[in-house]
């Protein structure tokens, strides 16, 4: 892709792309019916997005997840936080 595409969605987002791709990376083949693993995708997106996430929050959304009631991508964790 192109690296001004990236630079400019950095510049809009404040969130580095070498950041979402390393976790994207770290993401595949990840058991999300864990909630070990559950529990440390949110809290590294919280730090990556810098929108903290409160002990309350991460349960309802690992409870969420780790039950089958939402899949987990950027978008629901996203609107999870932002109804807090």
């Amino acid at each position: 892709m192109d690296s001004k595409f990236f630079k400019n969605l950095e510049g809009k987002t404040g969130v580095n792309m070498n950041d979402i791709f390393s976790l994207a990376n770290s993401l595949q083949g990840a058991n999300f019916k864990d909630e070990k693993t559950v529990r440390s995708v949110i809290q590294q997106v919280s730090r990556i997005a810098n929108k903290p996430v409160n002990k309350e929050m991460e349960d309802k959304i690992v409870n969420s997840i780790v039950n089958g009631k939402e899949k987990l991508d950027f978008n629901t964790i996203a609107k999870m936080m932002n109804k807090k």
